[in-house]
């Protein structure tokens, strides 16, 4: 793994001492700050739905270096060959036709772990921009329905502008709370619920995460995705597959949610699952005087040391 690079002035970024607690009682300390203040890699992921993989390298590779994912064929790290060494792949020709997007490797995870399938129904709650729902619709070789959803008008705009470029053909986009899909009598063969969080995975991507950072904030956002993936889950075929997803690294949000749903729902059977390449992180097992149920250690935690990506945190559940 790369010996990753510190963001300028990373030393002198005040990190509360909450914080610091917390995540010294979680994991290593050290290496997790050291790969939270150092720049996130560029990655892209290559958009089979226009252009094959090979004749995509070919396109970039005479400017840009490209280092294989391990775990997603079509994901490459890129890094510009020139000696301003360029970060701006966005920028690029084959971005705006589409042929790429520029997407984090880890992010590139939950729609693998869906296992997606042409002629499917399936369903992207959390959808904008569009990263994950693109990677879906790719996968399923835009046969079938993805359902790109998300609740405010706000963030249809570049959904839709993604899905639009990247000529997601079978996509529908929509503006609902996601527990109208259930209400509406509408069920899928798979669920994508990548929530909204506090993003603690996110913070050398967003450095002001650290400056936010209030614990008493996490009951509020874990109400809340609790309140999702119920209605994820109701809107579920029997035998279909729901992926739940964060990018946060709190315990409340993560294995805190998958313990309190798989308690309440007897239908609810969590999937273990394995992702090739991928070093996988700790599962939290207690935090703060709770005992999660064993059937945590069935998800995927990722701490950033662990692949040099940004944290994240996955879930596989069957509706049976």
């Amino acid at each position: 793994m790369n010996n990753p690079r510190p963001i300028p002035d990373s030393d002198k970024i005040e990190i509360k001492e909450a914080f610091r607690e917390r995540y010294s009682s979680l994991t290593d300390w050290d290496e997790f700050i050291k790969y939270s203040l150092s720049f996130l890699r560029r990655s892209i992921r290559v958009n089979t739905l226009k252009i094959s993989v090979p004749e995509l390298k070919k396109r970039l590779e005479k400017n840009w270096n490209l280092e294989q994912i391990p775990w997603c064929a079509e994901g490459f790290w890129v890094e510009h060959k020139g000696e301003e060494k360029r970060r701006d792949i966005g920028n690029t020709l084959e971005h705006q036709l589409g042929y790429i997007y520029v997407q984090e490797a880890a992010s590139m995870i939950p729609p693998i772990v869906l296992e997606p399938k042409p002629g499917e129904i399936i369903l992207d709650m959390c959808a904008s921009p569009g990263s994950k729902a693109g990677q879906i619709a790719q996968y399923m070789e835009n046969k079938g329905v993805i359902i790109a959803n998300d609740y405010k008008g706000i963030r249809l705009a570049p959904l839709g502008i993604n899905m639009q470029r990247i000529s997601a053909l079978n996509s529908i986009i929509t503006l609902m709370d996601g527990s109208r899909f259930s209400r509406a009598g509408i069920s899928f063969d798979r669920v994508l619920l990548d929530v909204p969080c506090s993003g603690t995975g996110t913070i050398r991507k967003s450095l002001k995460t650290l400056r936010i950072w209030n614990p008493n904030m996490l009951k509020k956002i874990a109400s809340e995705q609790k309140r999702l993936l119920e209605a994820g889950f109701s809107a579920l075929k029997k035998n279909g597959i729901l992926v739940y997803s964060t990018c946060s690294l709190e315990p409340e949000e993560d294995e805190g949610v998958i313990d309190y749903f798989l308690k309440k729902h007897e239908d609810a059977f969590l999937e273990e699952f394995s992702v090739d390449g991928l070093k996988k992180g700790k599962i939290i097992e207690s935090f703060d005087g709770t005992e999660y149920s064993e059937e945590v250690r069935k998800c995927l935690r990722l701490w950033p040391q662990d692949n040099d990506t940004e944290g994240f945190f996955i879930a596989r559940i069957r509706k049976i």
